[in-house]
């Protein structure tokens, strides 16, 4: 199968690159799904649930002051290095990510589409004002001296899961400017994905030769949009990842391996 895929990478003169959780699974961060494309876990919290209710926003702070601690420190993985390298190559016209973690842009990638937002960054959603996660992490210690969590399971983007009603008197600091409601810049589930993100990645399905998928089951249509479109205009689609995909059908080339694993070899064959 990295003969396929080197061929399939060798053969095209540009490519869009849409990547998913299974890219940054060997950076220690957990994903979302299994190999059949279904939960591994209870869904993640809900862009309405958290603006409608408190307490939704208490759970959601809690966990995440004890899971960004291990989730601010991932690194590239090999995968993310060797989408570098091929763009490095002149083969690369985007990447576009599902991902909030940043890790193509650490290692090296320069055109990217971080199509969910960035999960280094907390916004308010009333004066638009822009903090960095690491320093709304120390203002939410200075809320809560003293306390503490056990993690019984880390889960992706940053979350965890915490021992019952731990967060029941976590306090949650409002924006500095305006004591709004502090939100991760992140896209949440229930939420619109920014219509300019949108376009511009479809801009560039539009401009390149072909589309890899990496580690992405394409569940959620925010991706899968741009494996539909690159379907409706003929161009060559291959696709990495462990387990079923909703683009199964539509795909020329189908790699059933870790992206990590197989990546690597088949850029190096490329890029020379």
């Amino acid at each position: 199968m990295t003969d396929s895929l080197r061929n399939f990478l060798a053969d095209v003169r540009s490519l869009v690159v849409l990547s998913g959780a299974g890219v940054s699974t060997g950076s220690g961060i957990p994903d979302y799904r299994d190999r059949n494309g279904d939960w591994k876990h209870s869904q993640p919290i809900q862009f309405g649930d958290f603006m409608a209710n408190a307490s939704s926003r208490r759970r959601y702070w809690a966990r995440s002051y004890i899971g960004w601690r291990r989730f601010s420190g991932a690194r590239p993985n090999a995968a993310h290095h060797a989408l570098a390298r091929l763009e490095q190559t002149g083969k690369v016209d985007t990447v576009i990510t599902q991902n909030v973690d940043r890790l193509h842009s650490e290692a090296g990638s320069r055109k990217v589409i971080d199509l969910h937002g960035d999960l280094s960054k907390v916004r308010c959603m009333s004066c638009e004002a822009r903090t960095e996660r690491s320093d709304f992490q120390v203002a939410l210690e200075e809320a809560n001296p003293g306390w503490t969590a056990q993690a019984k399971q880390f889960r992706a983007d940053g979350d965890a899961e915490l021992v019952e009603n731990a967060e029941a008197d976590f306090n949650v600091p409002g924006c500095t400017a305006c004591n709004g409601i502090l939100k991760p810049d992140v896209v949440m589930f229930g939420e619109n994905v920014p219509q300019g993100r949108v376009d511009e990645g479809m801009q560039a399905v539009e401009r390149a030769d072909a589309l890899l998928v990496v580690g992405s089951s394409l569940m959620v249509f925010s991706g899968f949009r741009f494996a539909r479109r690159a379907g409706e205009l003929g161009k060559p689609l291959a696709i990495v990842n462990r387990g079923r995909t909703r683009a199964d059908d539509i795909a020329g080339l189908k790699v059933d391996e870790d992206c990590a694993s197989v990546l690597p070899a088949a850029v190096d064959c490329v890029a020379g």
